[in-house]
């Protein structure tokens, strides 16, 4: 009850940071050196038809009573007209968005499964060869920058050797799945296009492993710190003197203390992987919330920035309450009142 109670009033303070970062974003999208009207018709368009627009869009009114509007809309979950292709925010973010998602999650399976074993080996095996090799790797995952990787993977095992497919969701002779959630390869299995879900899957296995190996370098520090400061402490020490299984101590005594500091590095990293990532996105073709969101700041699209920032909002609060309640999970110790 003390756990549902926390997460209640959790929710509720989320509605006030909604509040802040809407009204941030909106402060920052009009004091900027551009203007949505003239972005939309072009520099040469007439006079009376740029003011007449902007009569439309209700950018003539006073900043506040603009606001006051967008937060009225808000409520109704109107999140405005995309000036960019004059449909609605929120059905371009239905869009987009999934993809995204199934990206982002793909790439953080990719990046626990590689980053917290490797993590683990090297504080098991501090100074030794292990330990240095997964030092390296670590590095290079957070050192080297994400489109290179990209590119020389890319480039590697597509164009040379042809292993795996290109860019793209899916191949151009591969029929789509019926659409149920707009993730490709959820829809395949749900759908039971089993051909076209073992293309996705191929599709998706190069761009999830190139931004999971960024996330897996940060996640294999964060681990092997953790458990090389877990590993001196005296109940680790008084486990072994005792005779339990060096496994056992492992995974259950110190591991677990262990991804209390690695849970916190999960959430932000997923956390940023939802809220676009538009290199990534750009060279693989991907298409995803990122490279939305980058052609709506080009074309200086109001609404869709304003919606897209509203929505990675959301995702960093939801992302940091799931982190809180794996806390309690992990650490007995943890009581919420």
């Amino acid at each position: 009850m003390n756990l549902l109670r926390y997460v209640a009033r959790r929710a509720g303070l989320t509605v006030f940071v909604v509040f802040g970062i809407t009204l941030i974003t909106f402060v920052i999208s009009h004091v900027v050196p551009a203007d949505p009207v003239v972005s939309y018709l072009g520099e040469h368009a007439p006079p009376d038809l740029v003011e007449k627009v902007r009569h439309q869009m209700g950018l003539d009114r006073p900043r506040h009573i603009q606001y006051l509007f967008y937060l009225r809309d808000l409520i109704h979950g109107n999140l405005g007209i995309s000036i960019m292709d004059n449909r609605p925010v929120s059905r371009d973010l239905a869009q987009y968005l999934p993809a995204t998602v199934e990206l982002s999650t793909a790439a953080m399976v990719v990046a626990i499964l590689i980053g917290v074993p490797t993590g683990v080996v090297s504080a098991l095996y501090k100074d030794r060869w292990p330990d240095q090799v997964a030092r390296v790797f670590a590095l290079g995952g957070t050192s080297l920058p994400v489109f290179y990787v990209a590119l020389l993977l890319l480039g590697l095992l597509y164009s040379r050797l042809g292993i795996l497919p290109g860019p793209g969701q899916l191949g151009i002779y591969t029929p789509p799945p019926p659409h149920i959630t707009g993730m490709v390869a959820v829809d395949a299995l749900l759908s039971g296009s089993w051909a076209t879900l073992g293309d996705a899957l191929q599709h998706l296995l190069l761009p999830a492993f190139v931004l999971g190996y960024y996330s897996a370098g940060l996640i294999t520090r964060m681990t092997r710190g953790s458990m090389l400061e877990v590993l001196r402490q005296d109940y680790v020490r008084t486990a072994r003197a005792k005779g339990v299984a060096e496994p056992r101590v492992v995974l259950r005594h110190a591991l677990r203390n262990a991804l209390l500091p690695t849970v916190t590095v999960i959430g932000l990293v997923y956390g940023g992987l939802l809220s676009g990532a538009v290199l990534t996105e750009t060279i693989f073709s991907w298409p995803g919330l990122g490279r939305y969101v980058t052609n709506s700041m080009i074309s200086v699209d109001i609404p869709a920035v304003l919606g897209v920032t509203l929505v990675i909002a959301l995702i960093y609060s939801v992302a940091n309450l799931i982190v809180d309640v794996l806390y309690a999970y992990l650490d007995p110790q943890i009581r919420y009142t």
